[in-house]
């Protein structure tokens, strides 16, 4: 059995490597991802490479410490027109974001990344589009009234597995990308490496 170590602090990530039997430790990289996307974002660089990046840096950063071992990093971005989302830090911030992707088709974007020894020997990217429906800001406030601090600011601002369903009128995409991690692709890559 192949054993991976998940540079994430998902709990949803970790119960999908555990749902498809991927063995893992969990390792959290600690990346301070805002300054890396304020810079990123400066240089014109669009959602889905951000993504990609970030997802690389954290598998990097956690695979320096261990020898010979396979570290997985992920990163989910939401791109609205070319406007990078992240997670929110408040509340008040939740409710904006659901404001902005209100009634509108917004791309969700997820990257993975395996490393060893410090590099990246593998990578994909994997995108989603999801069409919100049109709500009234007492609905919306319901709706974050129901999700806990914790997954709101550990899943961004819908849960696609549980109560963020009823928000869409449209999801087009695997439902593991939108969870965070294209699993497909993962096991697929994994299988060759046994």
């Amino acid at each position: 059995m192949l054993n991976i170590i998940l540079a994430s602090k998902s709990k949803v990530r970790k119960e999908i490597l555990d749902s498809h039997n991927i063995s893992c430790n969990v390792e959290i990289s600690n990346v301070d991802e805002e300054p890396i996307k304020e810079n990123l974002l400066k240089e014109g660089v669009s959602p889905e490479i951000i993504s990609k990046n970030l997802a690389e840096l954290k598998a990097n950063k956690v695979s320096q410490k261990v020898n010979n071992t396979l570290v997985l990093g992920a990163d989910s971005v939401i791109d609205l027109s070319g406007e990078l989302i992240s997670k929110p830090e408040s509340r008040d911030e939740a409710l904006n974001i659901l404001k902005k992707l209100n009634g509108k088709k917004h791309s969700l974007i997820s990257s993975v990344c395996i490393s060893k020894n410090g590099s990246m020997i593998w990578n994909y990217t994997d995108k989603a589009h999801l069409t919100m429906k049109n709500f009234s800001e007492d609905k919306l406030l319901e709706y974050l009234g129901k999700i806990s601090d914790e997954d709101l600011y550990s899943y961004n601002v819908y849960q696609i597995e549980g109560e963020g369903r009823t928000l869409f009128s449209d999801i087009d995409g695997d439902e593991d990308t939108i969870m965070g991690l294209p699993i497909k692709k993962i096991k697929e890559y994994l299988e060759l490496q046994k």
